[in-house]
């Protein structure tokens, strides 16, 4: 295990641009851009508050007093507030690899508890998470049903009822677009009814997942309706229910990048219990998948009412319901376009 004597000295600032430098060939800019976000009140909290120029000094309870200092300061919620530590954690942990802090000082960084009308209420799927479940489908379940659901939520933001009603023939590969369609009569509905009928367009790769699940892996099957659905069973089309289990399963940290945030152990968690998925503080439903989309298209510049359009959503609900950008983040988005003109 490193030692402080065997630590190397670094500015916190230093440490966070090499961290930064370093991820830009693994993920997106968006997740670079989210990361200096959330770690910049950190740098901030080290060379201005506590005047702390080397890392090497770093101790767990140097940290408890940030996670304090930055819950008051910035006015946050349990919700955000795990957000900022559990890139803090990871960034930490990046340090221990390059003898700049203690290893294992990330473990010390404890995330606060969230209740479960908390957590549900305001969780969100963001970018950084959404692009490690999809690299680890590709990698390891490309073609499964689950695969393709996540790819088209992700990409398109539908609520999971909307991708409940999907038919077979309301794919077109060709034109890469998924119709939605209102059938109440044959028991599949749309949230908005005739007003959520809607074309929406995908791009090569949730095709590809698409495609390679019809061909390897999607069950030949009617439902009750002699409809044939896009997602199926053994016995037909699944359950939403059905469909949303899968989501919190896929969803468990521990699945897709093979660590938990919470420090359990896969034998003793009850959420790795026959259908407990729900159970892990961090498994996400469908419903966070959508509001992480919105947001992820509007922090990329996409106009709010193609946004709308495209997620059935008026703009009044957009922004009051799904859109959790920061206000900073807000700020700079409008500090890019100013700086054009």
């Amino acid at each position: 295990m490193t030692n402080k004597n065997n630590l190397e000295p670094i500015r916190p600032a230093e440490a966070k641009e090499m961290y930064l430098s370093q991820r830009e060939s693994e993920v997106s800019t968006n997740t670079i851009q989210a990361h200096h976000y959330r770690l910049k009140h950190f740098i901030h909290w080290c060379e201005e508050v506590e005047e702390i120029e080397n890392l090497n000094g770093l101790s767990g309870r140097d940290l408890q007093r940030y996670k304090m200092w930055r819950r008051d300061d910035g006015d946050l919620n349990n919700v955000t507030l795990v957000t900022q530590l559990s890139t803090l954690r990871v960034f930490i942990n990046w340090c221990a690899n390059i003898d700049a802090v203690e290893e294992g000082l990330h473990d010390k960084i404890l995330l606060p508890s969230l209740s479960k009308t908390e957590d549900r209420r305001d969780a969100m799927l963001d970018s950084e998470a959404a692009e490690q479940l999809i690299d680890y489908l590709r990698q390891f379940e490309f073609g499964t049903r689950t695969h393709a659901l996540v790819e088209v939520l992700w990409l398109t933001g539908m609520r999971i009822g909307a991708a409940h009603s999907i038919d077979l023939a309301d794919y077109n590969p060709e034109d890469q677009t998924i119709e939605l369609h209102h059938r109440p009569e044959s028991d599949t509905r749309l949230k908005n009814k005739e007003d959520g009928e809607r074309v929406v367009t995908l791009n090569a790769e949730v095709c590809d997942a698409l495609d390679a699940y019809l061909q390897y892996h999607r069950i030949e099957a009617e439902d009750n309706s002699g409809r044939k659905p896009l997602f199926t069973t053994s016995e037909g089309r699944p359950a939403k229910t059905s469909l949303r289990d899968s989501i919190y399963r896929i969803s468990r940290p521990c699945i897709y990048t093979g660590d938990c945030p919470h420090g359990r152990q896969k034998a003793t968690c009850e959420a790795m219990e026959t259908n407990k998925a729900s159970k892990c503080p961090s498994s996400v439903s469908p419903h966070a998948i959508r509001r992480g989309s919105i947001t992820h298209h509007l922090s990329e510049d996409v106009p709010e009412k193609i946004v709308g359009d495209r997620m059935n959503v008026s703009l009044d609900v957009l922004e009051k319901h799904y859109d959790r950008r920061t206000e900073e983040e807000k700020a700079e988005q409008r500090r890019d376009y100013l700086d054009d003109i």
